[in-house]
């Protein structure tokens, strides 16, 4: 089912816009005004949105990838700002890293995914670091032990997690020295009918 944010047409576009800014770093991952209404941040983006090369290549974006990677990043990106809460699966009460992963396909293209991060790696099908793209998986060793991060894959080498306590849900680049480190791996998920009873199997091997 859609996120209620989004049922807006209004909004789209505009979080296309957005996440066009967010990949080539016109907005910071983290804006030191950033509100904990899951579209706060648009208010601060809607002059730049207007720019019309910044339309062109959103439609450009949403016309390069499937419509469900569309709709999966873009309901990722209503909630920029959500807290973190260890345990949390949804914005009232706030997102764990795996938390927010497991919502966002829920919410967007109706799959569910196993609620840890290893068992989301498990689940999913291996795809190599270059093939990544918008919508993919990605998965870092944060606390010693292999897959215990994950975030979405937004493109041009960013993602979009639930950071940590006390942090919020934000974008950040891979490409950076900490999460290059601690890169585990990239997978994507198989959401046709017929792959959808094999995901949730594998859950339970």
């Amino acid at each position: 089912m859609k996120a209620t944010q989004l049922n807006n047409k209004f909004h789209r576009p505009l979080l296309v816009c957005c996440f066009l800014l967010f990949a080539s770093g016109v907005l910071q991952a983290e804006p030191s005004n950033v509100r904990a209404s899951p579209l706060g941040f648009l208010s601060d983006a809607t002059e730049m949105v207007n720019d019309k090369t910044l339309l062109l290549r959103a439609s450009e974006f949403r016309d390069g990838v499937s419509s469900a990677a569309s709709d999966l990043v873009m309901t990722a990106m209503g909630f920029l700002g959500v807290p973190y809460k260890r345990g949390g699966s949804n914005a009232s009460e706030g997102f764990d890293c795996s938390g927010f992963v497991r919502s966002m396909f829920e919410q967007s293209i109706g799959l569910v995914l196993p609620r840890r991060a290893e068992e989301q790696a498990k689940a999913t099908v291996i795809i190599a670091r270059d093939e990544l793209r918008p919508g993919d998986l990605v998965f870092f060793n944060t606390m010693r032990r292999a897959f215990s991060h994950v975030g979405i894959y937004l493109g041009d080498g960013k993602f979009i997690h639930a950071p940590r306590t006390g942090a919020r849900v934000r974008v950040e680049d891979m490409r950076q020295a900490y999460w290059t480190q601690r890169f585990n791996g990239a997978r994507r998920v198989d959401g046709s009918e017929a792959a959808l009873p094999a995901l949730l199997d594998r859950t339970h091997q």
